[in-house]
């Protein structure tokens, strides 16, 4: 038996993984955020699986789940919205299946940042103007941000930012971003990325706050924030240049 975490994707049912497909496909058990992944994904599970909705459980509730999955030799498929890398609450989920000796795999989805890229048709690393992405989000309502990693202290470096979880407190995202990146600095919000309710915004620091007010955005939403938004002049990158050695 396997505990399998499963990145679901942004949110579009056709965004998740052939590998991800195959595990829904095969496991007797799927424990799912019900409001993160699209229920369509759900119709991939085999006929009479245990579809369990994580949405209202603590996370003693879904590690329960997962040990009675378990000790009935049943394989779990643990689908997690985007990629279950990055603000997922694997990490403790883990933690305590290592305790209980319970194998694990994680199988990658697509990020929900790289879907807010794709669908801004934007490149987050452009040559001569940003080569740096600095994913991270805000403490409200959440576990507090280690020491260092405030907005302010982050914001110094003016590296690209992609923002999660942190749309509801966008007028204090802008305070503490504009002493570093001015009130001209591009910046977008993608809401649903990917589904076909999907809203994007596209503003300054000087303006998007309202913008954000206005569309009514209030979750589910990534925050971009960079030159690399407005680039339109700049050098072609030297990987396919005439220039390099291709010996």
């Amino acid at each position: 038996m396997t505990v399998r975490f499963v990145g679901a994707g942004p949110g579009a049912a056709d965004l998740i993984t052939v590998r991800g497909q195959r595990v829904l496909a095969s496991s007797p058990v799927c424990l799912y955020a019900g409001s993160l992944v699209p229920a369509e994904l759900l119709a991939e599970c085999p006929p009479g699986a245990r579809l369990v909705d994580t949405a209202a459980l603590t996370l003693d509730e879904i590690v329960a789940e997962m040990l009675a999955a378990h000790a009935a030799g049943l394989d779990v498929a643990r689908l997690h919205s985007g990629d279950p890398s990055v603000f997922s609450a694997m990490a403790e989920q883990m933690r305590r299946l290592d305790a209980h000796g319970v194998p694990y795999e994680v199988v990658p989805g697509v990020p929900a940042f790289a879907a807010a890229a794709a669908s801004l048709r934007r490149e987050l690393t452009v040559p001569g103007v940003g080569q740096t992405v600095v994913l991270t989000r805000t403490a409200a309502r959440a576990t507090p941000m280690p020491p260092g990693e405030d907005l302010a202290t982050l914001g110094a470096s003016r590296a690209t930012m992609v923002l999660h979880l942190a749309v509801q407190r966008i007028d204090e995202v802008v305070a503490e971003l504009l002493p570093s990146y001015g009130a001209e600095c591009p910046v977008a919000v993608v809401a649903r990325a990917s589904r076909a309710d999907e809203v994007i915004l596209r503003g300054t620091l000087a303006d998007i706050a309202q913008r954000v007010r206005e569309a009514g955005v209030r979750r589910t939403a990534v925050i971009v924030v960079g030159r690399v938004l407005a680039a339109r002049e700049f050098p072609d990158s030297h990987l396919y240049s005439a220039e390099r050695c291709r010996a």
